[in-house]
């Protein structure tokens, strides 16, 4: 189980009142969310190997090289994240906490943890979940391994699992094909502009026709007028230079350099003095023990 920890610590402190804080009166609700989370994904998935990845560059160079608008509506001065002040200290005493349990964290030099989670889904031998609120990664669902996302845009307790029929389902072209069809369309959320009139469904038509963005670009060059819907070829063309570069924006790295790291599930904490400590100063005892006790089971 692969956690894209930064969405769910953003979900949890948007989703707990600021007023849940601890006794010396600094915030923990988005501590204390992601502790619940996690206990609750422990108990009912019984995952054997656990990993909470991380963003050491939410804005990596790369990208932006590729795509200056990439996350730049974010950027709250110099290459820094908008991030609620309220929040800001509970990342350090989260990545604390994740120590103490003995919870892998792992992150990567100039990768996001999307990256993270692409390179170790690509190293895994066996069945992955990925947890996360992001649509990026369903590009990474593949039936045959089998990996699958946990999508927790209902919840955590009323999660969507997403495989590949779910992404065809709702996007009409296969969970491989999601990162050139999120190209063609685009999103705003990450700054990323897309094809203008290109939306969801000339979209998923045209990765049906052409199977993958290299082939409809080499229809393109090839001055193929055939399988492109109305005034979407005009479109396309006077896109390509965005169309060429903005893959290496879309696809998750599946070589992110890591260290080496034991994943498996800690049945007991590492560091059971830090926690108890780190339990004392924030507040955290209940949450703590729910999560101790699901992973003791």
């Amino acid at each position: 189980m692969l956690l894209d920890t930064p969405s769910l610590y953003f979900r949890a402190f948007f989703g707990i009142p600021e007023s849940i804080k601890a006794p010396d009166g600094s915030p923990v609700n988005a501590v204390r969310g992601l502790i619940d989370m996690i206990a609750t994904l422990v108990r009912q998935h019984s995952p054997t190997e656990l990993a909470a990845t991380m963003d050491a560059d939410w804005r990596p160079a790369f990208r932006v090289a590729a795509i200056p608008t990439y996350k730049a509506h974010r950027v709250a001065h110099g290459n820094t994240e908008e991030v609620p002040a309220a929040l800001v200290p509970q990342i350090a005493v989260i990545r604390e906490v994740l120590d103490a349990l003995g919870i892998a964290c792992l992150e990567s030099p100039g990768y996001e943890a999307d990256d993270v989670i692409g390179t170790l889904t690509h190293q895994a031998s066996g069945a992955v979940d990925i947890v996360t609120g992001d649509r990026d990664l369903f590009q990474l669902v593949d039936d045959a391994r089998p990996v699958r996302v946990l999508y927790t845009a209902r919840g955590i307790r009323n999660l969507q699992i997403v495989d590949e029929a779910f992404v065809t389902a709702k996007y009409g072209v296969p969970g491989r094909s999601y990162a050139d069809f999120a190209t063609l369309r685009g999103d705003p959320s990450d700054g990323l502009p897309g094809v203008p009139g290109v939306g969801d469904k000339t979209a998923a038509a045209l990765i049906t026709r052409f199977g993958s963005l290299q082939s409809l670009l080499e229809a393109l060059d090839g001055g193929d007028a055939d399988g492109f819907p109305a005034g979407s070829r005009t479109r396309l063309a006077a896109a390509r230079d965005y169309l060429r570069t903005a893959p290496a924006v879309v696809e998750v790295a599946p070589d992110a350099p890591l260290p080496p790291a034991d994943l498996t599930l800690p049945a007991k904490p590492r560091d059971s003095e830090a926690l108890v400590r780190l339990a004392d100063h924030y507040g955290l005892d209940s949450p703590l023990n729910r999560l101790l006790d699901a992973l003791s089971r």
